[in-house]
């Protein structure tokens, strides 16, 4: 085949994975946080595509990978076919009681979307896609603003490592962490009456600024030391 044809050909099936990645389930937040007044939690699924029924498989776990049989919540319907165009809503209720009542706890929700297959003579590249988001514990009667704590953050420096301490109950999901100018890479998050380090970026040098995630996935404004 010449050259041409072949990049041609890859071109279009590259595409094709693409379409077939956006298109598909929709899941109706980039986090849940459990409101400890309230006796569940929500997230809507949604399928978008416009041939495809989809099997949504929905689990727990504490960090990446691990997976315990007794967790402090439930998810229902941990499993069910989404037709084409269809919503459901999956509930989280709490049936534990080991939380903790000072700040925050965080677990880890997967969402898999497994497209239903046919007989079929053609060959068909199906792709599952699993969404995984935070679930944020958020006990009554925190102080502070959820929203307002990564304001409340204290950098500093010490052999070549920038150092965030976070004085607060809550979680704080950074989006962005520079100095000067100097961007620093794989940001994540800092626990609550925790620290969280990073190695300073060479020849760096001026203020320390951030962003964070609030609860409704948006990025705050920035915030300079």
């Amino acid at each position: 085949m010449p050259r041409l044809n072949m990049f041609g050909c890859l071109v279009v099936f590259l595409l094709s994975i693409s379409n077939v990645a956006q298109a598909g389930v929709v899941v109706g937040a980039t986090r849940v946080i459990y409101d400890g007044k309230k006796k569940e939690a929500s997230i809507s699924v949604t399928n978008a595509d416009k041939s495809t029924p989809f099997l949504i498989q929905s689990w727990f776990e504490v960090d990446e990978g691990v997976h315990r049989e007794t967790l402090p919540f439930i998810i229902t319907p941990p499993l069910f076919r989404l037709d084409v165009g269809r919503e459901n809503i999956l509930r989280i209720v709490r049936v534990g009681n080991q939380l903790p009542k000072d700040r925050e706890a965080v677990y880890w929700l997967n969402i898999k979307s497994i497209p239903a297959t046919e007989e079929s003579t053609l060959n068909k590249l199906q792709i599952s896609v699993k969404t995984r988001i935070k679930l944020f514990y958020r006990p009554v009667g925190l102080p502070g603003n959820a929203n307002e704590a990564h304001k409340l953050l204290v950098f500093s420096k010490n052999n070549g490592r920038l150092i965030a301490t976070n004085p607060t109950p809550y979680h704080i999901s950074f989006f962005k962490i520079n100095i000067g100018s100097e961007e620093i890479k794989d940001v994540g998050m800092v626990e609550p009456f925790s620290t969280r380090e990073w190695a300073i970026p060479d020849g760096s040098a001026g203020d320390i600024s951030w962003q964070s995630i609030n609860d409704y996935g948006g990025i705050t404004d920035m915030v300079k030391q």
